[in-house]
């Protein structure tokens, strides 16, 4: 993705953006009319009635600006609650979600189409035929009113809640993983993170996450000048001017490496968008503040584990064979994600802030004996490395020994148990 696709794609999830494309339509439906007045005969409007419009859109207008404030200020308070209960890092999401913009923008386009129709009715611009157009467009729009309040309503008993939430944050992070394994080197040559030693390191002039790289650009000026460029880091990571973000062979000056820096979009906040790592770090917080004294609820985290298990599971299938996919960008050179950088981010404060907790520390070896039972090497590695890990963790941190005890038995069995999968599966390596 080019960095003004990315441009105009952020605007679109804008709140303000929505509603102002639904008030232009609503504004274009009510001044249609005027266009139509010559179109039906005479009479017509009012033997159907089309006279009663003007009390129809007075109605219309008072109860769109209510319900318009009504819906604005419910979500609002979802925004809070998410903040709250989840982990602030998810509100952006709720903010962005598309079905609730359409929700409020509905509104606001029904209140500037009750508005600017009465303004027109009493400037006469209509004629008969013309508010026969209106009458019928009013009746459209009551239509589309009534089934968005019956979808808000469903909507808005949820919107906010933890649980809704999590499924947001899951449903984001998946599109992302499989935005990322449809291009797992973002069209880029792959190579394995070690640049030559004699490339040039090209250090960040800002500090910030990286939002987006824009590989087509990088591309097209080293094909241009002859170099070969090594990215060095992925979206999400964090650049400072000591942090390489990609290594070049070949003649550099000044003015070419100001060219390649801007290739890269350096933010205050990361973006899931780009970064599925980014995901997996909100959920593992909501899975950490659910443990934390003053929520101590394990049940949310055991949620939690239970939808990173999914994701990790999905993005082994996913990435599988990505080495294979077509090269677009020759000049440039990307590693793929690295799984145990995926493990990093979940388990590592999850098993930490749960440490303490029987009940979690169960959940997380029966997890990591479901990602060791039928994924790739480099997953079953990891897996196993952070049950053992979690569970010397745990062992050191529970005080009642046979909490203990049953914790070490349950990590033995599942760990043989997912050892006999993958030999019955055929996925345990040979020794």
């Amino acid at each position: 993705m080019t960095k003004w696709r990315l441009t105009l794609f952020r605007i679109s999830r804008r709140m303000w953006f929505r509603s102002t494309l639904y008030g232009v339509l609503g504004v274009a439906t009510a001044l249609a009319g005027a266009g139509a007045k010559f179109v039906f005969p005479t009479g017509l409007a009012t033997r159907i009635g089309a006279d009663s419009v003007g009390n129809i859109l007075g109605i219309l207008a008072a109860s769109m600006l209510t319900v318009t404030t009504f819906a604005l200020s419910t979500m609002v308070a979802a925004y809070g609650s998410a903040s709250t209960n989840a982990t602030p890092r998810a509100s952006r999401l709720l903010i962005e979600d598309t079905r609730a913009q359409s929700t409020l923008a509905t509104f606001i386009g029904a209140f500037l189409f009750s508005i600017v129709g009465l303004i027109a009715l009493s400037t006469g611009i209509y004629g008969d035929s013309g508010r026969l157009v209106l009458f019928g467009a009013t009746i459209a729009v009551i239509l589309v009113i009534t089934v968005t309040l019956l979808r808000a309503i469903e909507q808005f008993s949820r919107f906010g809640r933890l649980g809704e939430t999590v499924d947001l944050v899951k449903e984001a992070t998946l599109k992302s993983m499989q935005q990322r394994a449809e291009a797992p080197f973002l069209g880029a040559a792959h190579y394995d993170g070690v640049a030559p030693g004699n490339a040039v390191d090209v250090f960040a002039e800002d500090v910030g996450h990286v939002e987006h790289i824009d590989v087509q650009r990088l591309n097209t000026i080293a094909e241009q000048h002859h170099l070969l460029i090594y990215v060095t880091c992925q979206p999400g990571t964090f650049a400072t001017p000591n942090r390489a973000l990609f290594s070049v062979l070949g003649t550099l000056d000044d003015e070419l490496r100001a060219q390649l820096l801007a290739a890269f979009t350096i933010g205050g906040s990361r973006r899931m968008e780009n970064d599925p790592r980014y995901g997996l770090v909100v959920l593992a917080e909501i899975g950490v503040r659910a443990m934390s004294p003053a929520v101590n609820d394990p049940g949310t985290c055991i949620t939690v584990i239970g939808t990173c298990v999914r994701l990790l599971l999905r993005w082994d299938a996913l990435s599988s064979g990505c080495e294979a996919k077509e090269v677009q960008y020759p000049f440039v050179h990307m590693a793929p994600l690295d799984v145990d950088d995926l493990f990093e981010d979940v388990f590592a404060p999850l098993s930490t802030g749960a440490a303490g907790s029987l009940e979690v520390n169960i959940r997380l070896q029966k997890a990591f004996a479901a990602l060791s039972a039928d994924c790739s090497s480099d997953t079953r590695r990891a897996a196993q490395r952070y049950a053992d890990l979690s569970l010397d963790r745990a062992l050191q941190t529970l005080a009642f020994a046979p909490d203990r005890e049953k914790l070490r038995t349950i990590a033995a069995v599942e760990r043989h148990r997912a050892q006999h999968a993958a030999v019955t599966r055929g996925a345990q390596e040979p020794d």
